[in-house]
């Protein structure tokens, strides 16, 4: 029986190495002595073998201190000799991120542990989910409103009810002999692709449908209604079951997303059901106080601006805002009013301003809180 070698020195390491030095030294010999980089090679294989053997073994931990304390005879059996009577795929389970990173598939592929590899037909498919996305404004959004959408799909064929066959008939695939699989050996693996013939069902047609050319869907463009509730942000799915495409062999339609994005509005800015907006008073509104006209979605409302009024205050209408999405309350509406200097003075607004700055007192220094309320405006 043949000795064998110390996986220390297989892989070309120290016994103290870390995980990733291992790891390292694995993936450079396996790149070198992969088969199909060594076709024919049998000495290329041992060796890709031998050095997989030392890896199993140096990358798991338990197994490694069985190693490092009795040796061989620690991990004998079928963690030791993971390619005793036959070639043993489970050795290979931890390598995907190595193996399937530098050669480009996976280990189902490899070694037909895919659930397509196991001879299944194909069954029924669920069709895909397809998002279309929908522009509204803010009064469409504060009110609800209908849609009209048009939506490009893949429909099941009324003609052959998606079975694709013309008689509803098909038979086996005799290119895969019905396993919608087709393998192929390299080296010590079995390379596994769906069938091109049948693109993997296992069953061929052998009068196709006519309208739909044997695909059992068809692809039609449809024009549906769809309603949008009040209170929708920017962001919002809104979900139509069964509108997406059409499903193959049998199975359920998909479904359609429509997305929702609120354009924004000039007269306010939104935040969650609350709205935000200014209106201008000038000078003697201010001092004086005034009935202050201001818009709402809905159309206008009329704020008391008591006397004495300072640049900045923010006014609270209650229920003016946009409804709740969740059914909550009605959000608010948020007026801040900014003083409105007049640019130019008639000669008898000159006077009048000329007389009251000769009986005004000199202005005290700005609140603290003014700048934060100025900040506040204009952010």
């Amino acid at each position: 029986m043949k000795k064998k070698r110390d996986y220390y020195e297989i892989l070309g390491v120290e016994r103290g190495a870390d995980d990733g030095t291992i790891k390292k030294a694995y993936r450079a010999l396996a790149l070198k002595h992969h088969p199909d980089r060594n076709p024919g090679d049998k000495q290329a294989e041992e060796k890709f073998k031998e050095a997989a053997e030392a890896y199993s073994v140096l990358a798991d931990s338990d197994k490694r201190a069985r190693y490092d304390r009795f040796g061989h005879a620690g991990v004998g059996g079928a963690a030791g000799d993971p390619f005793g009577g036959g070639f043993n795929a489970d050795v290979f389970a931890g390598f995907e991120d190595i193996l399937g990173s530098m050669f480009g598939f996976s280990m189902g592929d490899i070694f037909g542990g895919g659930r397509a590899s196991r001879g299944s037909v194909a069954g029924p498919q669920r069709g895909s989910d397809l998002r279309i996305d929908v522009g509204i404004d803010l009064i469409d959004a504060a009110r609800g409103v209908e849609k009209e959408i048009t939506v490009p799909r893949l429909e099941t064929c009324e003609t052959c009810k998606g079975s694709g066959s013309k008689d509803g008939k098909r038979s086996t695939c005799r290119a895969c002999g019905g396993r919608g699989q087709l393998h192929r050996q390299q080296g010590f693996f079995t390379l596994s692709q769906s069938c091109p013939d049948c693109r993997g069902i296992g069953e061929t047609i052998q009068n196709p449908c006519a309208d739909c050319r044997g695909d059992g869907r068809r692809r039609a463009t449809r024009t549906l209604k769809m309603r949008i509730p009040p209170g929708v942000e920017t962001g919002v799915r809104l979900r139509m079951t069964g509108e997406g495409e059409g499903g193959l062999r049998g199975g359920r339609a998909g479904d359609l997303y429509v997305v929702v994005s609120v354009e924004e509005h000039p007269d306010f800015r939104r935040e969650g059901p609350h709205l935000f907006s200014a209106a201008a008073i000038t000078v003697t509104q201010a001092v004086l106080g005034a009935e202050v006209t201001v818009p709402t979605l809905e159309g206008t409302a009329r704020i008391t601006v008591p006397g004495g009024t300072q640049s900045g205050t923010t006014f609270a209408l209650k229920g003016k805002g946009l409804p709740s999405l969740d059914g909550g309350p009605r959000g608010d509406l948020y007026v801040t009013v900014a003083l409105r200097v007049p640019a130019r003075l008639s000669r008898k607004q000159r006077e009048l301003y000329e007389a009251l700055r000769e009986g005004e007192e000199p202005a005290d220094a700005a609140p603290r809180d003014l700048f934060g309320r100025v900040k506040d405006i204009f952010s």
